[in-house]
């Protein structure tokens, strides 16, 4: 692998122009008749071609082969990967929760040891989401993959990943998340041996950054803390696998070298990663806790405006200054559909145990949820001092479709069929 000495560019949404070999950008047009080097022109567009300037999103790349150089793919079978339309058993409105992926035993790629999980909308009509969970423990050597249904949000919970992309490469540990955009294809190296996370599959519109409407020009997430790869190539000639997923269906070609041999490039079409101690939380500093969208990272929007596809929202450590407030978020029933997991620590509105990170929940569409029974009683009977929330990270995916988990969730031995018991001792207090 070929790269530049400087590893990521910073800011988020930027036109950003990188080369591993000097000279290999173009200048003054995208695609000279004969590019330097011997390379191809090949670009990438994640957007209509005629999306507003502001919301184009397109890459030129000047690569060793172009894309179109493989054999025809095959379908292969994915037993655990789903996809769109999630109609495989019903949907419960029980609130649901899991346990942890184990670790595999046996060698396990990410490909292999990706499973879904839930998902609601349609890949062919480029709206909702999958929610996949991975447990692997052996990197992705001459095997690479991509999504053509939607883009990748990573959330590593256990051990770091190393993801070879295209357009460059990223190492990610837990705490921080990485986004590979639709079609772009990558390999997934573990440097820490056994690793497992989670995966928001976006079908809809490409992530972005909220709107901060009242808030101003400051809070949550700050642009230029976004990093994206410098140009990274591998020249090898030999075997290599390609799997691809299009229209919810797992597809493998064979190809005579390696596909990540794009040598410069220049554009905002690219993957990006992002430390999520960097985000500036936004809370209550009077009393009520605020709506889980203050909280938001990335989002992707949806009609009408102010909903969304999904909110990717987190909970990290902050100060609680809240008066005469029931400080855990309170009991309540949402249009919009939850998806939680952890990363680390104890999450404040499950502090009587059994989620764990690693794990998750779902809880649906006006499904009633919130805290446990003995963190209830703990939040009203608490001492309102200022305090803070620490050693926890928790993140949702949230969307204003219902989840639908699919056949392996609710079958699977981590499913906690005694979940409901979490607010079993709730006591009757009406006088």
């Amino acid at each position: 692998m070929a790269a530049n000495k400087d590893k990521y560019m910073p800011g988020f949404g930027n036109h950003f122009s990188t080369e591993a070999v000097p000279g290999s950008l173009p200048v003054g047009r995208n695609s000279p008749q004969r590019p330097e080097h011997g390379l191809y022109t090949e670009q990438l567009t994640g957007t209509s071609f005629t999306a507003p300037r502001s919301h184009n999103q397109r890459t030129w790349t000047y690569r060793i082969r172009p894309s179109v150089c493989h054999t025809p793919y095959q379908s292969m079978r994915a037993d655990n990967i789903k996809s769109s339309p999630f109609d495989e058993v019903a949907t419960p409105p029980n609130q649901l929760r899991w346990d942890q992926l184990p670790i595999p035993t046996r060698p396990t790629d990410f490909i292999d040891g990706l499973i879904t999980l839930a998902g609601n909308g349609d890949t062919h009509s480029w709206s909702g989401l999958a929610i996949h969970l991975y447990a692997a423990n052996a990197s992705m050597n001459y095997r690479y993959f991509y999504s053509a249904d939607g883009e990748f949000l990573f959330v590593p919970q256990q051990g770091q990943l190393t993801l070879r992309t295209e357009l460059g490469i990223m190492d990610v540990k837990p705490g921080e998340i990485a986004v590979i955009p639709r079609g772009i294809k990558f390999a997934v190296n573990l440097p820490d041996g056994e690793s497992r996370g989670y995966v928001c599959e976006n079908y809809g519109h490409p992530f972005q950054l909220p709107d901060l409407g009242p808030i101003g020009a400051n809070g949550l997430a700050n642009p230029r803390d976004f990093l994206t790869p410098v140009a990274a190539f591998e020249d090898y000639d030999g075997p290599c696998e390609v799997v691809a997923k299009f229209s919810g269906q797992l597809w493998s070609s064979t190809y005579d070298h390696s596909p990540l041999c794009v040598v410069a490039w220049h554009g905002n079409y690219v993957p990006y990663k992002y430390d999520l101690a960097l985000f500036n939380t936004i809370n209550a500093v009077s009393y009520d806790h605020p709506d889980p969208s203050i909280f938001t990272v990335l989002t992707s929007p949806s009609h009408p405006a102010g909903t969304a596809n999904i909110d990717f929202a987190i909970f990290p450590p902050r100060w609680m200054v809240a008066e005469d407030t029931f400080r855990p978020p309170w009991f309540h029933r949402n249009v919009m559909s939850e998806f939680m997991g952890l990363i680390h620590g104890v999450y404040d509105g499950k502090e009587g145990g059994g989620f764990a990170p690693g794990g998750a929940s779902i809880h649906n569409c006006m499904s009633g949820h919130g805290p446990d029974a003995s963190t209830t009683e703990r939040a009203m009977a608490a001492n309102l001092a200022p305090a803070k929330i620490e050693g926890s990270l928790a993140f949702m995916f949230e969307s204003r479709y219902i989840l639908r988990p699919t056949k392996f969730a609710l079958a699977a031995k981590t499913l906690q069929k005694d979940y409901f018991q979490a607010w079993a001792g709730i006591k009757k207090l009406f006088r």
